[in-house]
């Protein structure tokens, strides 16, 4: 029959027992009611709660409404094999564990059904109750792992997709970074006065074309230590109040360089120096 019966949750000593709201479920298929009742009498302590059914078709219409986690089925059976009925299972329901219990008789089919990853295993009749019981236990404890296993797989696929999504947002961010930073330079080359940056270990990271016409000497600024590359009156010093000096190139003209700490509102740390030529200067500014 296919009506459930659940034995109390009684232990075995081992883990097969899961919780009374969870039970783990076990189904029963064997077109004899005898075997089914010596098997449910084999089940009855260890707290699984059972299905039984007579044939295969039984059998599908008990799984299309219950969850099962272990089914074990005769092969020997009309209109529908074991055999049959658990590549059946395997197609529909194929988290579910998958037992053959039958006699030595049948063992080529079971064999090819095994191969086929349709039944995880084959236990002969007559069968042995505490080996019987063992093989099942052996089974819910494969379904959980099974089940963790997917569980894990679900996450990580879950963890994979965000870490995707943030990696895509973080690349389109540097594309706009790229794109914003070109901008910027496009500006600071087309500013007609001298403008350098410096990092905050006072090397020269930013040099616009006036910048390095005047104090390039045919050498590109970027990459050069201040302290080698520039005048003493442009160097910012260490004194942070210090926010401007004058400089007299070797041409007579007179410079005002002003300097701006950055780092007080911002990522940036360093130095900007902007430089810009005195209305005193008797030459004509470098341009």
């Amino acid at each position: 029959m296919n009506i459930p019966s659940t034995t109390p949750n009684g232990s075995n000593g081992s883990d097969s027992a899961d919780s009374a709201s969870n039970p783990q479920t076990l189904l029963l298929v064997d077109d004899e009611e005898s075997i089914l009742s010596s098997l449910k009498r084999v089940f009855r302590r260890d707290g699984y709660r059972i299905f039984t059914a007579t044939g295969g078709a039984q059998a599908l219409e008990i799984l299309a409404d219950n969850t099962v986690d272990v089914i074990i089925s005769d092969q020997r059976m009309p209109y529908m094999t074991g055999v049959e009925l658990l590549r059946q299972v395997k197609s529909l329901y194929p988290e579910t564990v998958r037992i053959s219990l039958s006699g030595y008789t049948e063992l080529q089919s079971i064999t090819e059904a095994i191969n086929e990853g349709a039944i995880y295993k084959f236990l002969t009749k007559p069968w042995d109750d505490d080996h019987l019981r063992a093989n099942v236990v052996e089974a819910f404890r494969y379904k959980r792992m099974a089940d963790e296993n997917r569980r894990l797989a679900v996450e990580i696929s879950v963890a994979n997709d965000r870490l995707r999504r943030l990696l895509s947002e973080q690349e389109q961010q540097l594309q706009r970074d790229e794109t914003a930073l070109g901008v910027v330079q496009e500006v600071l080359q087309a500013v007609p006065l001298p403008i350098i940056g410096l990092d905050n270990e006072g090397m020269i990271v930013v040099a616009n074309r006036e910048a390095e016409e005047l104090l390039g000497k045919g050498s590109p600024l970027i990459g050069s230590f201040a302290e080698e590359a520039l005048p003493s009156p442009l160097l910012p010093g260490d004194d942070p109040a210090q926010t401007e000096s004058t400089w007299e190139d070797g041409l007579g003209n007179h410079w005002n360089a002003r300097f701006r700490r950055l780092g007080s509102t911002g990522t940036a740390q360093g130095t900007l120096i902007a430089l810009s030529p005195r209305a005193e200067s008797p030459g004509t500014p470098h341009r």
